[in-house]
């Protein structure tokens, strides 16, 4: 009696023929079932690998292109450079938009130059994003707005400041090149008036009056030369508080009239300037002979 019977002695023994000579037919397999991609969605798929790679060479290429073109490196891109100081530019540099700086420096052995189709302007604003200063460089003018405007030397000195009220200038001379010299539409207030050397010093008032005036005196010095004032009307030479000094080898009055000889007390018109001992003038009537008194009461 068999209780029990191994399963690999049941398995060989299925595959066991019964004589020489026979065998047995294995049964066809009916359903055949195939893994994988197969056909068309294989070349579809090869075709979408070549086509990623493509793209992966070509961004690849145009990546290390860009980098050439831009001079990309790792301190800065192109002409620009990034330091400790802030951003540094060699060679010429194009804005499109507005450029926000806190300063602005040129190299040391070149200059700075900005330069615009139209203008440029330079606008200075406060907290409040105001607009405190603005200068505008433009093709025909350059304009100035603010409070006040001023030039300093390198040293600090001020040596031409704007303001609403007045105009200083700050240099120790003041030199106008023009043929014409300066036109002043109203009064001017200068310790010296001085011309340049070899040259004539001209004071004119062509439609109106020359008026000079000093609390403490005027002093008109020529030391190469004359002294000439002319006038179409009077000339007139007033002291309110003090007197009128010519201090002079010789005066001369060439033009004065000088009268015929006539009958006594007959003065014509005329007047005799006479001179006391201290110096001081004074008009005579004129008659035949000298009117003129040594102890007269105008000289006591």
């Amino acid at each position: 009696m068999r209780t029990s019977e191994d399963p690999e002695q049941m398995v060989r023994e299925q595959y066991t023929t019964t004589t020489p000579g026979t065998s047995l037919e294995r049964p066809k397999n009916e359903y055949v079932y195939k893994i994988g991609i197969y056909g068309w969605r294989k070349r579809c798929l090869y075709l979408f690998v070549l086509l990623l790679l493509i793209i992966l060479v070509v961004n690849f290429a145009l990546t290390i292109w860009i980098l050439k073109v831009m001079w990309f490196s790792p301190t800065g891109m192109g002409h620009l450079r990034v330091t400790k100081e802030g951003l540094r530019l060699e060679g010429e540099s194009e804005f499109l938009f507005p450029l926000y700086a806190k300063e602005i420096h040129s190299r040391v052995d070149s200059s700075l130059l900005l330069q615009s189709t139209h203008n440029v302007t330079v606008n200075a604003r406060n907290s409040n994003g105001e607009v405190t200063g603005r200068l505008n460089v433009g093709p025909k003018m350059v304009e100035f707005h603010g409070q006040q405007f001023q030039i300093n030397s390198k040293d600090g000195k001020p040596l031409f400041t704007v303001d609403e009220n007045e105009v200083v200038i700050g240099t120790d001379k003041l030199r106008v090149t023009g043929p014409e010299g300066a036109l002043f539409e109203h009064s001017v207030e200068t310790p010296l008036v001085k011309a340049e050397a070899f040259k004539q010093l001209r004071l004119e008032s062509p439609t109106r009056s020359l008026s000079m005036d000093a609390p403490r005196g005027i002093n008109i010095k020529a030391q190469a030369g004359n002294i000439e004032a002319l006038s179409q009307m009077d000339i007139k030479l007033h002291s309110s508080d003090g007197v009128l000094l010519l201090d002079a080898e010789t005066v001369r009055l060439p033009k004065l009239p000088e009268g015929a000889r006539g009958g006594a007390g007959i003065s014509q018109g005329l007047y005799e300037i006479c001179v006391c001992p201290d110096g001081k003038l004074y008009l005579s009537v004129a008659g035949v002979g000298s009117t003129c008194q040594e102890y007269s009461r105008v000289c006591q």
